[in-house]
């Protein structure tokens, strides 16, 4: 059966990603708890192609800012939404979200669900 996964390109403040570490961490854990198979956080380290978008570009990146690339895998779409439904309803999001002040700006993230079309 294929899988189902969440997709996201998110804009972070350079001088922010041992904030964000920190909180991906603790949002990894909640979300393998409630459902997701495999969780991914990556930090941009090179980012520019000559004739090509960058995702500096996509994600509207400032010159203080980086890029983070993240995914998560679920069984299904019906797993995802039902895991989804208990992670924001989870009262650590609430903390993880409030403790520390946004660490980005979510308006400016990027997301998407995406069914499985390859997987080598």
């Amino acid at each position: 059966m294929a899988r189902y996964v969440d997709g996201f390109v998110i804009p972070v403040a350079k001088d922010r990603i041992d904030d964000y570490r920190r909180t991906a961490e603790k949002a990894g854990q909640i979300w393998k708890e409630h459902g997701a198979l495999d969780y991914w956080e990556c930090v941009g380290d090179d980012l520019v192609t000559e004739g090509m978008v960058s995702f500096s570009q996509l994600a509207q990146a400032g010159p203080d800012e980086t890029v983070i690339f993240a995914w998560v895998v679920f069984e299904s779409r019906e797993t995802r939404d039902l895991a989804n439904q208990k992670i924001m309803a989870d009262p650590r999001i609430q903390e993880i979200v409030g403790s520390h002040g946004p660490v980005f700006d979510y308006r400016r993230m990027a997301y998407g669900g995406f069914k499985e079309l390859v997987h080598a």
